[in-house]
């Protein structure tokens, strides 16, 4: 069984997805990537990666502390960047938000995202 995870304080699905999705038997929550779309405007703010990064990092809390969960029950984050040369950048905001025991991380470089983000991110975390 799992449970969809849904709010207004993070972008609406722009496709066939959910925001994310709750496991019953491992009390796990799994994200939808989340790019820098403001979730009040539903603007992009892409003009710089340290820009995007913290908007997609907000994004991605409110889907977390909707499904009953925090940045801090992460346990696995996955980032994709258009550009991996911004990843010192985007590493010092996302140090941030993660500076106490930090998720397991991949970053991967990627050719496009969606509405075209310089970066996006999907998360895995315990539900308490």
């Amino acid at each position: 069984m799992k449970k969809i995870v849904s709010t207004a304080a993070a972008p609406s699905a722009i496709g066939p997805y959910n925001q994310g999705i709750i496991t019953s038997g491992a009390s796990l929550v799994y994200t939808a990537g989340q790019i820098p779309l403001h979730p009040e405007t539903g603007e992009m703010v892409n003009a710089n990666i340290e820009e995007a990064t913290e908007r997609v990092l907000q994004n991605l809390k409110a889907v977390l502390e909707a499904a009953g969960s925090g940045l801090e029950n992460v346990v696995k984050v996955t980032v994709f960047m258009v550009d991996l040369g911004d990843f010192a950048r985007m590493n010092e905001i996302y140090g941030r938000y993660f500076s106490d025991n930090p998720p397991a991380r991949s970053a991967v470089q990627v050719s496009a995202l969606p509405k075209g983000a310089l970066i996006e991110m999907e998360a895995i975390a315990e539900v308490r």
